[in-house]
């Protein structure tokens, strides 16, 4: 900028007022609250190893993102076209009439993902990609890929609603399995030839370079969400309508939190003592995060946790990047957990409630 203007006009004097390195948001514990890359004790700047079912994870994000995508690999593989002998079935009609028999059994057979099956099956059963992809597949593998093209497109679907519930990548396994044998495919178990062609992409490295990137990422853009910077700004109401709701219990009251909700209760907590409470469970929460870069309403770096906060579980996904760590900006206060939902991000961030894992964490540490 100085050299621009200088050129344009002579004897002026820049001077550089870098307001962020004093008054900006910094780590002040050097990225404590930041979960180790995998693979690693700590490791902030390495990148993480490979860890099992990487690939299939950057493969479903590619799906999500695009539920076509695979349809489209297969499609561009296909072999010219070539005239079929009489009465011959292209393959792509047979899988039609089963997407449309899928479709009239309405939403029921994949209800676990969301809404939207039905329409999903419709769509895909008129779309121009199948045609092509159905030339160039196998038979026992065209009805796999098309199962997974109808999951990605419910859990996409669900993704954007106003309260998302994505279900663990077991849940979406299990049901994509069942909605592969509905549309033709070999018996649960039987060897398929095309697990998955988007494997073969640069998803996989994709995904890790996100990973890796992860504190740049953070310091750049930590939590902007509309719900947190009105929280931050107008939190008072809120912390004092729970303070209210939770004195009107009986103890012992355990606190959990998602996300933000996982900012208010601690927040909430700190500010002022809740005998009431005896445990306070967060998942995907950015809580330690806007601790440490001196955010948090309720306390400031270095000042340690306060003695009245209760026992802290925090639960967090390494694919989740709105999840963070505590035990080493508090240590001895917090609990982390690792829960692997086995969804890419940002469907991790809604996964939690569905991963039966997170349950059985917080019921063994109930009072």
């Amino acid at each position: 900028m100085a050299a621009g203007l200088t050129e344009l006009r002579d004897g002026l004097r820049i001077v550089p007022y870098y307001w962020g390195g004093t008054h900006g948001a910094t780590l002040a514990a050097g990225g404590a609250s930041l979960p180790p890359a995998a693979g690693t004790s700590r490791g902030l700047g390495e990148a993480p190893a490979a860890e099992p079912g990487d690939e299939t994870v950057a493969a479903w994000a590619a799906l999500y993102a695009d539920p076509y995508a695979e349809l489209a690999v297969a499609a561009g593989g296909a072999a010219p076209a070539t005239e079929r002998p009489p009465g011959a079935v292209p393959p792509a009609q047979t899988l039609q009439a089963r997407l449309a028999a899928l479709a009239a059994q309405g939403d029921a057979p994949a209800a676990e993902l969301g809404p939207g099956l039905a329409r999903a099956a419709g769509d895909l059963a008129a779309h121009p990609l199948l045609a092509p992809a159905a030339e160039a597949l196998d038979p026992d593998d065209l009805p796999a890929v098309a199962a997974r093209s109808l999951a990605a497109r419910v859990i996409a679907n669900a993704l954007y609603a106003d309260a998302p519930l994505i279900p663990v990548g077991e849940t979406r396994d299990d049901i994509t399995e069942r909605l592969a044998e509905a549309l033709g495919a070999p018996p649960r178990g039987t060897q398929r030839g095309v697990r998955s062609l988007l494997l073969r992409t640069a998803g996989s490295a994709a995904s890790r370079a996100v990973v890796r990137r992860r504190r740049a990422l953070t310091e750049a853009a930590h939590p902007a969400a509309g719900d947190v910077l009105r929280y931050l700004t107008r939190g008072a109401a809120v912390r004092a309508d729970l303070r209210s709701l939770i004195e009107g219990l009986e103890p012992p009251v355990v606190l959990v939190g998602h996300s933000l909700g996982g900012i208010i209760a601690l927040d909430t907590l700190i500010s002022a003592p809740l005998p009431q409470v005896a445990l306070l469970v967060t998942a995907g929460s950015q809580g330690p995060f806007l601790y440490e870069s001196g955010s948090l309403p309720s306390l400031e770096p270095p000042a340690p946790l306060p003695p009245h906060v209760p026992d802290w579980l925090n639960l967090y996904d390494p694919r989740d990047l709105l999840s963070y760590v505590g035990a080493a900006l508090f240590p001895g206060r917090v609990t982390d957990i690792a829960v692997d939902s086995r969804q890419p991000f940002p469907a991790a961030h809604s996964a939690y409630w569905t991963n039966h894992v997170v349950y059985r964490h917080i019921v063994d540490r109930l009072p």
